[in-house]
C-alpha cells in the first residue's frame, strides 16, 4: 500500500499544508503558514487531538442529552473536525460551517471530504457578514473559531458581534468561542467583559497553566442566557490527558475585573503568539 504524501497548496490565506499522521493510518493535520489549524482521523471523526478542539466538544457534549440532534453554526472552517464530531455523536444535526477561505475549502473538499448525508453544509464568507443574514432564533450552539494565521480577526471581537451572535441563538442556545492570549490577558478579559455585557451565564475553560499566565495558550469562552451545566463540563474538562479548569462565577467576575466592553471602533484582533507558540516543526 503506497503511503498517504503530505499536500502543498497556495490558499487565500497563506499555505496550507496537509501532512499524513504516520500512526493513525487515514488521519491528516492541516496547517496554514506553519500554523496548526485542524486535525482529522477520517477513520474516527470522535478522534479530537488538539486541546481546544476537545474543550469545544466538551461544550456541545454538555449542551443537551447525549445523542440528541443539534443545530450548530461554526464560525471558522479550518478541515471540519467539530462538524465531523457532531455529525457522529449526534445524528440528524444541522450544521452550518462559514470559511471565507475558499481556497480552503476547495483543498479539503477534495482530501479530506464530509461523507453524504452528515447534514454539513460549508459556505464560502465571512462569518459576520453572514451571521449577519443568519435567521434569528435558528442555532443551538454557534462557535466561534476565526483564525486569521493564529490571530482572531478584530470584527469578530465586538459587542455587535456578539449581538449578532445572541440574535442568532434560540434562547437556550450558547455560544463558545475558541480565544488565545497570555498574561495580563487584556484580550481575554475584554471578551469577557464584552459577552458578559449580553449574556447572563459566562464560563472559561483552559489549561491551569494558562490560567495562571505561565504560558500563552487557547481558552474556550462559554456564553449563554440558559444556566450551564458547569458541573458536567468541569468533569469532562479534568477528565482530559491535559486537564482544564473550568472558571464561572466570582472566580470568573474576579478574572474580568475593570476590563470594558469593546465596540466595533476599538476592537483589536487577539495578540500574536509567543514565537513557536503554536508552529510545528
Amino acid at each position: 500500500m503506497t503511503e498517504p504524501l503530505p499536500v502543498l497548496r497556495a490558499v487565500d490565506g497563506g499555505t496550507a499544508k496537509l501532512m499524513p499522521d504516520i500512526d493513525r493510518e487515514r488521519a491528516w493535520l492541516l496547517t496554514v503558514d506553519g500554523a496548526p489549524q485542524s486535525y482529522v482521523d477520517l477513520d474516527d471523526p470522535t478522534h479530537l487531538e488538539f486541546e481546544y478542539a476537545r474543550r469545544l466538544a466538551h461544550v456541545v457534549d454538555a449542551a443537551a442529552d447525549e445523542g440528541a440532534p443539534l443545530d450548530v453554526v461554526h464560525l471558522g472552517g479550518g478541515a471540519l473536525t467539530l462538524p465531523r464530531y457532531v455529525a457522529a455523536t449526534r445524528p440528524g444535526s444541522r450544521q452550518d460551517v462559514v470559511e471565507a477561505d475558499r481556497g480552503l475549502l476547495a483543498l479539503v473538499e477534495e482530501h479530506l471530504p464530509v461523507p453524504e448525508g452528515a447534514g454539513v453544509t460549508v459556505h464560502g464568507a465571512d462569518a459576520r457578514e453572514w451571521l449577519a443574514a443568519a435567521p434569528a432564533d435558528s442555532a443551538d450552539i454557534v462557535v466561534g473559531d476565526v483564525f486569521g494565521g493564529s490571530r482572531v480577526p478584530a470584527h469578530l471581537t465586538s459587542v455587535e458581534y456578539a449581538r449578532e451572535v445572541e440574535r442568532v441563538l434560540r434562547p437556550g442556545g450558547c455560544y463558545a468561542a475558541n480565544l488565545a492570549d497570555g498574561a495580563p490577558f487584556a484580550f481575554l478579559r475584554s471578551q469577557l467583559a464584552t459577552f458578559a455585557a449580553l449574556f447572563g451565564e459566562l464560563a472559561l475553560v483552559a489549561e491551569p497553566a494558562v490560567l495562571r499566565g505561565r504560558r500563552f495558550g487557547n481558552a474556550v469562552l462559554v456564553a449563554s442566557h440558559a444556566p450551564l451545566d458547569t458541573a458536567r463540563l468541569t468533569r469532562r474538562a479534568a477528565a482530559d490527558a491535559f486537564p482544564a479548569r473550568v472558571e464561572h462565577g466570582a472566580a470568573l467576575a474576579r478574572l474580568v475585573g475593570d476590563a470594558r466592553v469593546v465596540g466595533d471602533a476599538d476592537a483589536v484582533a487577539s495578540p500574536e503568539p509567543p514565537g513557536g507558540a503554536f508552529g510545528i516543526g
